[in-house]
């Protein structure tokens, strides 16, 4: 255990990392107590009170399991007293049993969450469930029979309502985590299951091919006893609006046709499925008026399901009065190329962007070289086409499948000090806060877990466990244990976090500024950043390093000054030519003195475009671009449609320049030309258009990040 002095625990809720290593005392060789720390009170800008109007960019996401967090109403313990499936299951001691958190005890802690900076609540699945299956309890909400009720585990519809309206009055929005790939296990087949649904042997079903389907080599589904009529609404109860191809394995046909670890799998290729989906969450919209969706097990649906239910379901939102209703997928993959597909071709405003995930678990947990991080925003071309961007997609560290930040610090770097333990996670929530996309917390990361893996193992209680797993673990900045209850508004993570958001909030540029990775010589670890919005073009500079010893960096200076704003305060200017010093696990926030100039546009040279595996791209190249400014334009490209009307395909606002299309809409559309447009930020266009049959050069290529 260690105990952690209040200098320390200031230092951290400033963020003002680098001054750690400055103390002279280390965080192990103090055993004062730390007293109470006076509160940090946010200022909210007017944008913080209007949570309809209020662009998702803007927002800060708590994403929180309620089963977990807080228990408000024990009367509910053991769900339903009349409906026995959704009955049972309250296990406290049990990783995976329902521990008693709900809708109420989430309503009683919206102050903790609005004092942490939060904007936005993303939650865990709340409709009713199969409470308990043959792998467990259904505390988490993914087994879902009835698509009209809320979970009596978790309170009832007007409960939810209820934590609705207190969220909005307090300017929070709230998001629902929704299915649509699958229901609860209740079909069960004849070749492997009992009458009564048991197994007959090994516990799965193992997958059959639509070849053999069709050969005659099938499951024969049923329905066992007394289970006819228990999915809600009625037509999910019929098998013949399922796969039945049994269970998956992960892999080519079956992870879209196989039943997800047993799980019930609609067939979502079938034109009721897909209707029937839309009206269900037509529905939950028009009773409930949440602020947005994250849809579960987005890659294991059709791709065509998608872009029909996505535009449906934001449409139905802004008739119900939701103008900004959002919706992001959960896309499992760090592949940029599958990830957007789900954005351009499914038509899916954003998804959680795994691909953040994994760079920082490398640059900043790993020791990996900081070109993790520069491939990860030039990969920011594949999601801008005509209605997605990247600076809207959902930025975290960890969750509750793959497990927390925590973690992969001590999985990566178990020798080290627990100070440094702690100057890593603050500092990877640092850059998550202040880099493109949309911060997500996950639940108790603000109170230091580390959780004990994936799944059940990153799910502990924030209210006082009585899991014995979890209450061994030595959490990171604290003496105390999930034994106790953590809502601790003086833990020197949720303090950090309060202080980067309130600096997000000041700093429209840090919520919306166009990024652009900024070439540094000096050390292969620490790297910079320019953040720069299009209201007034004034340049953020960024710059963190991962290492635990100082580095120095040089880079082209924008401007003939800068003003620190946060972090390390340790640059000097030579001319054009700026220095930056960071401690050891630091970051760096410099805001220049003037806007950047306009920028005057060049001449585009057409580079000819590239076959890759998934996705054509067309590469550009501009003349006269400033030696030592950020180029301030934006390189749209559109082709002509079926219907013989250009087709916006893709917006680059960074060099190099380039543009994306899926490699099947380019085949379907079969285009002679390309008309490209150059615009700078003061409106100024040139428009060209491009012979795709007479370009400088076709290169083929199966390149595949």
């Amino acid at each position: 255990m260690k105990s952690f002095n209040t200098l320390f625990a200031l230092i951290f809720a400033s963020s003002v990392l680098s001054a750690c290593s400055e103390q002279g005392q280390s965080v192990a060789e103090t055993e004062n107590p730390q007293p109470a720390l006076e509160p940090i009170n946010l200022t909210f800008p007017d944008i913080y009170n209007d949570y309809l109007n209020r662009d998702v960019r803007d927002d800060i996401f708590y994403f929180v399991m309620p089963d977990r967090f807080y228990n408000g109403e024990p009367e509910n313990d053991m769900g339903s007293a009349t409906t026995s499936i959704s009955q049972g299951g309250y296990v406290i001691d049990d990783m995976k049993g329902f521990h008693g958190g709900d809708i109420k005890g989430l309503e009683q802690k919206l102050d903790y969450l609005k004092d942490l900076g939060i904007s936005a609540i993303w939650m865990t699945p709340i409709l009713r469930n199969k409470a308990i299956q043959n792998d467990g309890y259904g505390h988490h909400g993914y087994w879902i029979l009835d698509f009209t009720q809320i979970d009596p585990h978790f309170g009832s519809n007007q409960d939810l309502k209820d934590l609705i309206s207190a969220a909005h009055n307090k300017g929070i929005k709230i998001f629902f985590d929704i299915i649509t790939n699958h229901t609860a296990d209740v079909i069960s087949y004849r070749e492997c299951h009992n009458p009564d649904g048991s197994y007959k042997g090994e516990p799965t079903c193992p997958y059959k091919s639509t070849a053999q389907v069709e050969a005659g080599d099938k499951y024969t589904p049923f329905i066992p006893s007394g289970y006819e009529n228990v999915k809600v609404p009625a037509w999910l109860n019929d098998p013949k609006y399922y796969n039945n191809q049994g269970d998956s394995i992960w892999q080519g046909e079956s992870a879209i046709n196989g039943d997800f670890s047993g799980l019930d799998d609609l067939n979502t290729k079938d034109p009721q499925v897909l209707a029937g989906m839309i009206d269900i969450y037509k529905n939950i919209i028009s009773e409930f008026k949440p602020d947005g969706f994250r849809i579960d097990t987005v890659k294991h649906v059709d791709m065509s399901f998608w872009s029909t239910f996505s535009p449906a379901i934001l449409n139905h939102a802004k008739q119900q009065g939701i103008p900004n209703f959002h919706i992001f997928g959960e896309v499992y993959s760090a592949d940029p190329i599958e990830l957007s597909s789900y954005t351009t071709i499914g038509k899916m405003p954003s998804v959680l962007d795994f691909g953040f995930q994994a760079a920082v678990t490398d640059v900043f947990y790993r020791n990996k070289p900081a070109s993790k991080i520069v491939q990860l925003f030039e990969d920011d071309d594949f999601y801008n086409d005509n209605d997605s961007q990247a600076d809207v997609l959902m930025n975290f560290l960890g969750n509750h499948d793959m497990g927390r930040a925590g973690l992969f610090i001590n999985q990566s770097l178990p020798n080290v000090s627990e100070q440094e333990k702690l100057k890593r996670n603050i500092l990877s929530h640092s850059f998550m806060y202040l880099s493109r996309g949309i911060p997500v917390i996950y639940y108790g990361d603000e109170q230091g877990f580390v959780g004990t893996g994936g799944d059940v193992g990153a799910r502990e209680d924030m209210f006082a466990s009585q899991v014995a797993a979890y209450n061994q673990l030595d959490l990171l900045g604290t003496d105390a244990t999930t034994a106790s209850e953590n809502f601790d508004q003086n833990h020197p993570i949720y303090r950090a976090l309060q202080t980067l958001a309130q600096l997000r909030m000041d700093h429209p540029t840090l919520r919306r500024g166009v990024t652009f990775n900024r070439p540094s010589k000096g050390s292969q670890y620490a790297f910079a950043i320019s953040r720069v919005d299009k209201q007034d073009a004034t340049e953020f500079l960024l710059a963190f390093n991962p290492m635990n010893e100082p580095q120095t960096i040089t880079l082209s200076a924008n401007h003939n000054g800068y003003q620190w704003i946060a972090g390390s305060n340790q640059f000097s200017m030579d001319g054009d030519v700026i220095q930056i010093t960071l401690p050891a696990l630091s970051y760096s926030v410099l805001k220049a003195n003037s806007a950047i100039e306009n920028t005057e546009i060049g001449a585009l040279e057409f580079l000819g475009f590239e076959k890759q595996q998934r996705v054509i791209r067309f590469d550009y190249q501009l003349s006269q671009l400033p030696a030592n400014s950020l180029p301030l334009l934006e390189v749209t490209t559109e082709v002509k449609n079926l219907q013989g009307e250009y087709e916006v395909i893709a917006k680059d606002n960074t060099p190099p320049y380039s543009a994306i299309i899926d490699r099947q809409k380019f085949n379907d559309y079969a285009p002679k030309e390309i008309r490209v447009s150059i615009s700078n930020w003061q409106g100024n266009i040139r428009v060209d258009t491009f012979s795709l049959e007479k370009s400088a050069g076709i290169k083929e290529s199966l390149t595949h990040y």
